[in-house]
């Protein structure tokens, strides 16, 4: 990307980008203050730089069968490199792991488990979790409900350099 840091179009681009990634070009470019083909420029210069990572439908998982959410905090016997990654690889393998984060302190990761009902998860976590090698602990948390799933990071449209007036001229 030629910018360094982003314009305060960019951070609109991408504001609105994370909040409706099926909006059109021509909406985005209307809400961006620019032209339809400039805009389509800088997406795709924000893909390019890595700003965007892809574009995704948030599917109800409960429509789909998935009722049961779970937090799962797993303690590994080592935390050499190596181990760490073959944990990271074995978790890319399991459907109903959504998410896994690597963290500091007393758990290792944190993974985000769905399933169909308690007994799926069970079943996943006796099967396969505890099961796999380096796993030393899980401590499992049923959520109840989500008050709040907002995707990404609060963008501040305003912070930033004012774009140059030359880049999205057609």
């Amino acid at each position: 990307m030629r910018r360094v840091k982003l314009d305060r179009i960019d951070r609109r681009i991408l504001r609105d980008l994370q909040a409706d990634g099926r909006m059109t070009n021509v909406e985005l470019a209307r809400r961006a203050g620019i032209s339809a083909p400039p805009c389509l420029r800088r997406v795709r210069a924000l893909e390019e730089a890595g700003y965007i990572r892809g574009y995704h439908a948030d599917v109800a998982p409960e429509a789909l069968g998935f009722g049961v959410t779970v937090f799962a905090h797993v303690g590994l016997n080592s935390q050499a490199e190596t181990d760490l990654r073959k944990f990271e690889q074995m978790v890319e393998a399991w459907p109903l792991v959504r998410e896994c984060h690597m963290l500091a302190g007393e758990t290792d990761f944190l993974l985000k488990v769905v399933a169909e009902d308690w007994d799926a998860y069970q079943r996943f976590l006796t099967t396969q979790l505890t099961a796999a090698p380096n796993v030393a602990h899980v401590k499992s948390s049923l959520a109840i409900r989500a008050s709040k799933q907002e995707a990404g990071v609060p963008i501040d449209v305003e912070s930033g350099p004012e774009p140059d007036e030359d880049d999205d001229k057609e």
